[in-house]
């Protein structure tokens, strides 16, 4: 566990020096950075029967600058004994993290292509890379690159069609194969924060959903199915409700629907599917 603290204090430290060198570099129109807090006692991972109650701490930045935009999220979570760590005297910590860059055809060109309901066009690429210390010892490193339609609504709502390059990790003794290149293949990503109010309460709906078609075979050997996650967060603006300062700290419910998690067929692996409900807390630096 305790190699564990020091990956996420140089994750997090990492986080840190590749955000300021992004700014520093583009000349940042416009910045943000948040620290999320998540907690849900029904997550699920493949091979685990019952419910896994996670707290999850996050990181996020995003930046627009004179070609394009950033989005850099990093995510730590900690999991119950029913996630056991390698060795199961403590539940599992994963570290994961997200880099996404876009470079937007308005932008670059000096025209407005707008059109109807799409406020822009990008080109977008960047990674995906994770690490958890179970037995498993996952090893996700995701190279993802498309384009991208931005949508005019207020906040943002981006849909983009990926060419996706991943490979992982299977530390089981018992697997066929402990590193596995997955097939490449297309993969659809969709990403939005819309603020609105209901009446005189201000609310903000935001989340992410991905769907990944089967990428050939695991470490066992089996073929992998369709994967598909939604995670999406219902948010009032707590500082603008109660002393007037918009855009500062946020709190609410969420939601995550995961079917065939990684790939695995759910029909086949318990633990892959998982409906869960969860508090989400959000404040802006």
């Amino acid at each position: 566990m305790n190699n564990y603290k020091l990956l996420v204090r140089h994750t997090f430290a990492f986080s840190a020096l590749l955000l300021s060198t992004t700014t520093s570099v583009q000349a940042a129109d416009w910045s943000d950075n948040s620290i999320s807090y998540l907690y849900g006692t029904r997550f699920a991972e493949p091979g685990i029967n019952g419910p896994i109650t996670k707290n999850i701490v996050e990181f996020a930045h995003s930046d627009g600058y004179k070609y394009g935009s950033n989005f850099f999220d990093v995510q730590a979570l900690f999991s119950d004994i029913n996630d056991p760590a390698n060795g199961g005297d403590n539940g599992a910590t994963e570290v994961y993290v997200v880099y996404r860059h876009q470079l937007s055809l308005n932008k670059i060109s000096g025209q407005d292509y707008k059109w109807g309901p799409v406020r822009d066009w990008s080109l977008s690429g960047g990674l995906d890379w994770n690490t958890k210390n179970t037995t498993f010892a996952p090893a996700k490193r995701m190279l993802v690159i498309g384009p991208t339609i931005n949508f005019d609504v207020p906040g943002f709502w981006d849909l983009s069609v990926m060419y996706r390059s991943e490979s992982n990790h299977n530390g089981l003794s018992f697997a066929q194969e402990h590193d596995i290149r997955f097939n490449n293949t297309y993969y659809l990503e969709t990403a939005w924060d819309i603020p609105f109010h209901l009446a005189t309460v201000p609310l903000k709906f935001k989340g992410f959903a991905n769907f990944v078609p089967p990428k050939g075979k695991d470490g066992f050997g089996n073929d992998s199915v369709s994967e598909t996650l939604v995670h999406a967060s219902l948010l009032v603006d707590v500082g603008e409700l109660t002393v007037g300062k918009k855009n500062t700290f946020f709190a609410g419910v969420g939601y995550e629907y995961w079917k065939n998690k990684f790939g695995n067929n759910s029909a086949n692996t318990p633990g892959t599917e998982a409906n869960t409900p969860f508090l989400n807390l959000e404040w802006h630096l």
